[in-house]
Formats: structure tokens, C-alpha cells, sequence
């Protein structure tokens, strides 16, 4: 199975612009929740706006102050970490 490649380019902590973002699971103006390839992203910061989203490109563009970005991995169900 091919991985799919994930970017994030932050500009002067005014935009943010990814690659590999599946869905845009929650939003305020102070953090945005995304699923992207492999796990989370969460965007932190003031008076965030979404630009853009494209779920079938995965592109994904948004602006405001931003403070912090966070990224985890998917948990594997326990089943699977178990019995392998």
C-alpha cells in the first residue's frame, strides 16, 4: 500500500496550507481538529478562518493567529496490537 504524503507549511504564523488532510473534524476560532494520513492534526491559535478544503485533493488552507500545530498517530485497535 502506498503512503500517502502530508505537508504543512506555516507562513509568519498568519497561514497554514496541508496536504493529506482526509476531513475537518471540529473548528473554532481558536483550534481546528483534522484527520489526516496516518492520525491527527490539531491547529491552535486566535480567530482562525478555514480558506479552503478540498477532500478529494486533500488540500486544506487556513488563517489567522496560529500559535501551534499538534500531530498524532491513529491508535490500532486493541485487538490488533494484541493478536498482531
Amino acid at each position: 500500500m502506498e503512503e500517502k504524503v502530508q505537508t504543512a507549511l506555516i507562513e509568519q504564523q498568519k497561514k497554514i496550507t496541508m496536504t493529506g488532510v482526509e476531513s475537518v473534524d471540529s473548528f473554532t476560532e481558536k483550534q481546528i481538529t483534522l484527520s489526516v494520513c496516518g492520525g491527527r492534526a490539531v491547529i491552535a491559535g486566535e480567530g482562525l478562518k478555514i480558506i479552503s478544503f478540498s477532500q478529494s485533493g486533500g488540500g486544506f488552507c487556513a488563517t489567522g493567529k496560529i500559535s501551534g500545530v499538534q500531530f498524532t498517530e491513529k491508535r490500532q485497535k486493541i485487538s490488533k496490537r494484541l493478536f498482531g
